[in-house]
């Protein structure tokens, strides 16, 4: 898939920002700098949310992966993995949240949050009761709150990209371990 709208110019300051922080400037920042209205509340939003501390920030990087993997954004998917080594996180863990039923690296809460992020990303959500009540048990009620907020801001930032054509832009290539692809679903046709 290609950008399905062509890049905007950013202005000199925010994109030399950008180019300290992570090296190049991120395409979806591009995009959407269209409109520099969306563009400056989206950064500043997500400025907001990254602040949160309520919840574990390796749980919400997790969660960050599932919501990318699920929906398909490789660059949030890129982006979240290399972010996780920038935290310090465990990258063996990291590198198979695009598998993760598959593999035995989580904890249980970990594949609680990791359900949990799966089940609000899809349409309709399939968040249970039981699901909502375990992880309340196990985080207390503001980082559940802050979790499900992370998970929801998540899914719009995925969406956006994923529909304006964002794709990965290698950050995860400076990652030691290499990122687990996602297994192929039985019984569903690839295609060719």
């Amino acid at each position: 898939m290609a950008l399905r709208i062509s890049k905007a110019e950013l202005p000199t300051e925010l994109k030399d920002n950008m180019i300290k922080q992570l090296g190049v400037v991120p395409e979806n920042v591009e995009v959407l700098w269209h409109s520099p209205a969306v563009a400056r509340d989206n950064l500043e939003f997500g400025g907001k949310v990254g602040a949160w501390d309520a919840a574990d920030a390796g749980l919400k990087s997790f969660a960050h992966m599932a919501v990318a993997t699920q929906v398909g954004c490789s660059w949030c998917l890129d982006i979240g993995y290399f972010q996780a080594q920038n935290d310090k996180l465990d990258l063996a863990k990291a590198s198979q949240v695009p598998r993760w039923r598959e593999s035995d690296v989580f904890a249980p809460l970990e594949r609680d949050v990791l359900e949990y992020s799966e089940a609000m990303t899809s349409t309709p959500l399939t968040v249970t009761d039981e699901l909502y009540a375990g992880l309340l048990a196990q985080l207390g009620t503001a980082a559940m709150i802050e979790l499900t907020a992370f998970i929801a801001y998540v899914n719009l930032a995925t969406r956006a990209n994923v529909a304006n054509g964002v794709e990965s832009q290698g950050f995860s290539s400076a990652c030691e371990i290499p990122l687990a692809g996602r297994p192929e679903k039985s019984g569903v046709a690839s295609a060719s």
